[in-house]
């Protein structure tokens, strides 16, 4: 039996979170929060990547580290449609968040809003306060090439100084997404690609990977990430992905 917070878990519909402060290191967990028995699935995390305004702010790419990087960014937008990466993985998270629900398991979400200032570093530390077992980020990719298109997902690498023992698991993850996905939608399957400069990475304490759904800079592409019947096979292709981490 496990007790984590239930600041973070939830099954019912979403609410409106509050506003985080600003901070250079990770949230804090409440130390007031309420206990909850869990009995049920699996914990998953899900980080919808991105927010409504970016927060150049820096904060520490990883524990002790040096090096720092902007907390969030607004990231990139469809050429044909004009749709923020913000607003479509937040789309697509609430469906994978609600598809999940369904299969059993237990989730938390980093934001339910595109009116939150909550830094990469934090959001991991929202999946660590959880107990969350994996955390996927939901992102969607760009280029300068507009014929660039494909799905694939990054892992931290063995090299990784801050997550280097999260590697084995976290690539396993991001293998089973990136080819899951690409059997459910069709799409062209670009693997997995390390990264050790990613904050929401290093700051994981749990299996992280980084989905990038599609190219919005891909006019195709991003006509097909902003449909219902493609994102619908995103979450489905998401969903098998779990199960199959998950041995269900």
């Amino acid at each position: 039996m496990r007790y984590i917070s239930s600041r973070y878990l939830t099954t019912e519909e979403p609410e409106e979170p509050e506003e985080p402060e600003e901070s250079t290191q990770p949230a804090e967990p409440a130390e007031t929060a309420e206990p909850v028995e869990t009995t049920g699935g699996h914990i998953v995390a899900i980080d919808p990547g991105h927010q409504a305004k970016g927060n150049s702010d820096l904060e520490p790419i990883g524990p002790g580290a040096t090096e720092k990087k902007a907390k969030v960014s607004t990231g990139t937008s469809g050429v044909s449609t004009g749709v923020t990466e913000s607003s479509l993985t937040l789309t697509v998270a609430l469906q994978l968040k609600a598809a999940l629900l369904a299969e059993g398991y237990q989730v938390v979400m980093t934001r339910e809003s595109q009116d939150v200032n909550i830094s990469n570093a934090e959001r991991a530390q929202i999946a660590t306060d959880a107990g969350a077992e994996i955390f996927i980020r939901i992102h969607a990719n760009g280029s300068e090439d507009s014929s660039v298109s494909g799905i694939e997902t990054l892992s931290p690498s063995s090299a990784n100084p801050y997550v280097g023992n999260l590697y084995e698991d976290s690539y396993r993850l991001s293998k089973l997404l990136v080819n899951e996905l690409c059997a459910a939608t069709g799409a062209k399957n670009r693997g997995v690609q390390t990264s050790d400069t990613m904050s929401g990475i290093n700051w994981s304490t749990m299996p992280v990977s980084i989905v990038e759904l599609g190219f919005m800079t891909n006019p195709t592409e991003d006509q097909l990430l902003n449909s219902a019947d493609y994102q619908a096979k995103l979450v489905a292709g998401m969903v098998n992905a779990v199960n199959a981490y998950f041995g269900s």
